[in-house]
């Protein structure tokens, strides 16, 4: 995929605050004059959607790079975007840190809307989300229901639960106890904590299954426990390298819990009743973050919708790995959007 940059003019966040100028990163891959597949990445993942979904998008892989255009825009707010609190503020050439105004699920699709408009696309033949990727494109349909014609939406919900948002702050409680967190002295702030925080979102995307299937001691007489205990510390370290930093991460955790996209609509039911994109809502039978029975009371008031579900014992994290089950979801849409 090709690397982009967009630059606009004056940015006003929803929770308040304004930016005199705005750099969204985007990428991009395939012929421009083919069928528009947008994709919306998840927390911790990048505009770059060939790195981290490489079963699913490329060439003639389903989402085939070589047929479709593809598109994917970086959130505000992440360690890979442009826009964030680990960017540069001009007015004092060091990172924004807690300057950076504070980032909605709606600001990163108006940043989207902003991109699309840049590339003179009227209009998105398919729209994928999946987990944080998913509350952006269900936003967006709703934003601009004339606008996506088809979508699908994973893994996800139309409001984040208090479940969500208890692990969430949990997170930023373990990046608030990291004394390097609030010093702000450079961007390795808080790693410490951030480690940690790591560690129990992974709890959140996997699931018991999944841990004593992958994670089960190899020598029957140990005393201690500690192959899963040191797969923990091994994820936390593995974000860490990554150059994902403390800040970015507080920052997109506080735009989960901003999700709900029926304020202001007269509520959930009544915004997603405003979609009119032909969708697909798929959930995964193990996941624990958003269970199967809040996707598909999603689904129940989307006009039209599919409900599908995916068998897995990855919890959350299925959207990423039962890449044969999803394939098998994706193909006919896929097909139909080429007819048309």
């Amino acid at each position: 995929m090709i690397r982009h940059s967009l630059i606009t003019g004056p940015f006003d966040f929803e929770a308040g605050g304004r930016l005199d100028s705005l750099e969204v990163v985007y990428h991009t891959a395939g012929p421009r004059n083919g069928k528009v597949i947008w994709i919306c990445h998840a927390l911790t993942a990048n505009s770059d959607v060939e790195d981290w979904w490489p079963q699913l998008v490329g060439p003639g892989r389903p989402v085939d790079t070589d047929r479709f255009f593809v598109v994917c825009v970086g959130m505000l707010g992440s360690a890979y975007s442009a826009a964030g609190p680990a960017s540069t503020d001009p007015a004092t050439g060091k990172p924004y840190y807690f300057d950076f105004p504070a980032v909605t699920i709606r600001d990163m699709v108006h940043a989207s809307i902003l991109v699309r408009k840049h590339l003179g696309i009227k209009q998105v033949d398919f729209i994928i989300g999946s987990s944080i990727g998913g509350f952006q494109a269900v936003e967006w349909a709703i934003t601009e229901p004339e606008v996506i014609r088809r979508a699908l939406f994973m893994a996800t919900a139309p409001r984040i639960s208090p479940w969500a948002t208890a692990l969430n702050e949990s997170q930023r409680m373990a990046l608030e106890a990291d004394p390097s967190f609030r010093a702000c002295s450079d961007l390795s702030g808080g790693a410490a904590g951030l480690k940690c925080a790591r560690a129990q979102a992974l709890l959140s995307y996997r699931s018991y299954e999944g841990y004593c299937r992958t994670q089960p001691e190899t020598d029957p007489d140990m005393l201690y426990a500690d192959r899963a205990g040191s797969y923990q510390r091994y994820q936390g370290e593995k974000l860490v390298r990554r150059a994902f930093d403390a800040y970015s991460y507080y920052y997109l955790t506080k735009a989960l819990d901003s999700h709900n996209v029926g304020r202001g609509r007269g509520g959930v039911a009544a915004a997603l009743g405003c979609i009119r994109a032909e969708t697909t809502v798929v959930g995964i039978t193990t996941d624990g973050l958003f269970p199967v029975s809040e996707v598909r009371a999603m689904a129940l008031h989307i006009p039209g919708a599919d409900y599908r579900e995916i068998t897995s014992d990855f919890g959350h994290d299925g959207f990423l790995l039962e890449n044969d089950q999803l394939t098998a979801i994706l193909q006919p849409i896929l097909d139909n959007v080429c007819k048309y």
